[in-house]
């Protein structure tokens, strides 16, 4: 028998079966191609790569967190959403009632509701976040949730495990779901001390073979703390100290990065999210009770900010932060503030921004001056041509590494979360986005976008199209291979 022969025709059909799977299983024509070509002109390997970070488990439901089982609760609980939401999508502010449309398609992609009566508190880099997580924390009385992607033993993880350790000996409930990728340096040691101290502490997702496994496409990229069913924060910091730009001799490279704290009835949904991860990644399971969705009918915040959250990643039916970031650039009038470390908008964002700038929108982009990635930066780069050339500001920011990843719409809508303005963000991982509805906050988010456009350089047109020819196919190579980034 012709082993070679019989190997070459097992090879070819299964090939022919990887392909077919390809074309029925991913969405984008763009990745669609990408990925056939890898498994084509890499031969085993290829074929490899594809189900390790190709496969769409969003199509396979494998990431079922329902929290609510019985089916008659279940459709009444959406009743009673969308009733509420309607209710207050009629009466409340003019931004709002402006922009309804984004909040009618956050509402009936992930049925998040529309909430009024909440406090918000924008916190510029891990100075102004740590010193008011530790105070919210400390305050803790029943139970503290709390869901990261990079968390680090040093210094502000140590002083916020600590925490951690004592309001768990004091009877709160402390649970801690940290992803098993971007936290692999606390699971040898810190993990232990926390369980040991009553700290009910989890992996999303384990990872068992760190350097082949899917899971580590599949990331919990969220930054959720939720305290009493009352408090919460989102947002792109990470517990970690690179995020703190200490004074003196041993400072860090400076990061510039963004994040939200808010009360009110908008934190049930962030509660919501964290209990459906937990029930996915731990042995038991949580139910909606009052301990956990308190009433906030008699409590009146002054600010009454009107909020959404929006949540996506392989367990939603849909893209639903994109779609959210698509609709808001749709509703712009006069201006878009976008702040990013990673900007792979595939082709739908990037029409729309173009289209918005020929419009004339006031279309400005904040990137870090200097990226962690030299594949990724090139990538990004492979945009800013036809960009600038519809009149797009590109600002490449110097101060230090810009991570915030946040939007602001024609002075009225804040975007604040997780979510990277990439492909990775937006079909892959696990992302969480506050929608803030309000002028106030706004403005303070424009004016935070302007004082840090004096620490950036703006990319100038003719400059950019005279850098030399081989860099434009670098730049257009890396461009063909950023859905697999």
């Amino acid at each position: 028998m012709n082993w070679f022969l019989l190997g070459e025709i097992v090879y070819i059909a299964v090939l022919i079966f990887v392909c077919i799977r390809i074309l029925y299983d991913t969405r984008s024509a763009t990745k669609t191609m990408s990925y056939l070509l890898l498994v084509v002109f890499l031969p085993i390997v290829g074929i490899i790569l594809y189900f390790s970070i190709g496969v769409n488990y969003r199509n396979r439901k494998i990431y079922s967190k329902k929290l609510v089982k019985d089916v008659d609760l279940d459709q009444w609980l959406r009743k009673e959403i969308l009733k509420s939401s309607q209710r207050i999508m009629e009466t409340g502010n003019e931004v709002l009632r402006e922009n309804k449309a984004l909040a009618k398609l956050v509402l009936h992609e992930e049925l998040s509701p529309i909430t009024r009566n909440n406090s918000t508190k924008i916190l510029v880099n891990g100075e102004e976040k740590f010193p008011k997580v530790i105070e919210v924390l400390e305050s803790a009385q029943d139970h503290i949730h709390m869901e990261y992607y990079i968390y680090e033993p040093d210094r502000i993880g140590r002083e916020i495990a600590e925490v951690l350790k004592r309001k768990a000996q004091e009877g709160v409930i402390v649970r801690f779901v940290y992803d098993d990728f971007g936290s692999r340096k606390i699971r040898r040691q810190l993990v232990g001390e926390l369980r040991e101290a009553g700290v009910h502490a989890v992996p999303f997702y384990k990872i068992k073979l760190i350097f082949l496994a899917n899971r580590i496409n599949y990331r919990n990229h969220r930054k959720i703390i939720v305290v009493d069913g009352r408090e919460a924060f989102v947002g792109g910091i990470n517990v970690s100290d690179d995020y703190i730009n200490y004074k003196g001799d041993n400072e860090p490279a400076y990061w510039r990065d963004m994040h939200l704290y808010m009360s009110g009835p908008v934190v049930h949904h962030l509660q919501y999210l964290f209990m459906g991860d937990w029930n996915f990644c731990a042995e038991d399971s949580l139910g909606p009770t009052k301990d956990y969705f308190p009433d906030f009918t008699d409590i009146k915040h002054p600010e009454d900010r009107y909020m959404q959250i929006v949540a996506s990643g392989p367990d939603s039916d849909s893209p639903a932060i994109l779609y959210s970031i698509l609709q808001g650039v749709m509703l712009a009038k006069s201006e878009i503030l976008i702040t990013t470390p990673y900007f792979i908008p595939g082709e739908s964002l990037m029409d729309l921004l173009v289209i918005s700038a020929k419009s004339g929108v006031n279309v400005h982009i904040m990137i870090p001056a200097v990226g962690d990635s030299i594949v990724v930066n090139s990538a990004a780069q492979s945009y800013y041509l036809e960009l600038l050339e519809a009149g797009v500001h590109i600002h490449r920011y110097k101060k230090g590494f810009v991570h915030s990843k946040t939007m602001v719409v024609d002075g009225e809508i804040v975007m604040i979360g997780t979510a990277n303005m990439d492909i990775r963000s937006f079909d892959l991982n696990f992302e969480v986005n506050a929608i803030i509805y309000d002028e106030e906050d706004a403005a303070r988010m424009r004016q935070i976008f302007f004082d840090d456009v004096k620490h950036a350089s703006e990319i100038d047109l003719q400059e950019w199209k005279s850098r030399p020819r081989h860099i434009h196919l670098l730049e257009r190579v890396a461009r063909l291979v950023s859905p697999l980034l």
